[in-house]
């Protein structure tokens, strides 16, 4: 499983709704909560390990794992707040976003049971932030077009290097494995 990074058309697909709770989508949510914590996050969404899935995981900064499947924000505050996000698949890029500072969510758990939660402060602004994942929308949709202009590129960019490193070190293994041939035949 690998955090996929904007450019994939992917994180910009509507996420059809999970069906049923199988082992193999508890496997997932197991392996999106180890990916993100090794990735230093707080928040990842099917659609970011390219699951076209409506569920999300995250912590608050109360240090609770929280599962959301099938999530339906069903109220937001008047109230509005702005606070710095960044994302995943964008990586070390920062920007000030305003979102409600309260909300109600209905979800399933993992275990296929119904909650409801009422949240505020970062953990309101984790779950939107994930929820939008959910609806093809990211964090930089709801910035300055500008910015989001420019992470775009820098992703490209980025993108192309990888392939580039990639594609070097591939050839460096085919050169490396062809002389020890060589010289096993020798």
């Amino acid at each position: 499983m690998e955090i996929v990074i904007l450019g994939d058309e992917r994180l910009r697909q509507k996420s059809e709704p999970v069906k049923e709770i199988t082992p193999e989508l508890q496997q997932n949510i197991e392996e999106m909560f180890e990916l993100m914590f090794a990735a230093e996050g707080v928040g990842l969404a099917a659609p970011q390990v390219g699951i076209n899935e409506r569920y999300f995981v995250c912590v608050g900064d109360d240090d609770v794992k929280r599962v959301f499947i099938n999530p339906q924000i069903i109220a937001t505050s008047e109230e509005l707040c702005e606070y710095e996000e960044g994302c995943l698949s964008i990586p070390k890029l920062y920007e000030k976003i305003v979102r409600p500072a309260k909300i109600t969510v209905q979800a399933l758990n993992e275990k296929g049971k119904p909650f409801t939660i009422e949240a505020d402060g970062f953990l309101a602004r984790v779950i939107q932030h994930e929820y939008d994942h959910l609806d093809g929308v990211m964090y930089i949709d709801r910035g300055d077009p500008e910015f989001a202009e420019k992470a775009v590129e820098k992703c490209k960019r980025r993108e192309e290097r990888r392939k580039q490193k990639e594609a070097a070190k591939a050839k460096k293994e085919a050169k490396i494995a062809r002389i020890n041939a060589k010289r096993i035949s020798d």
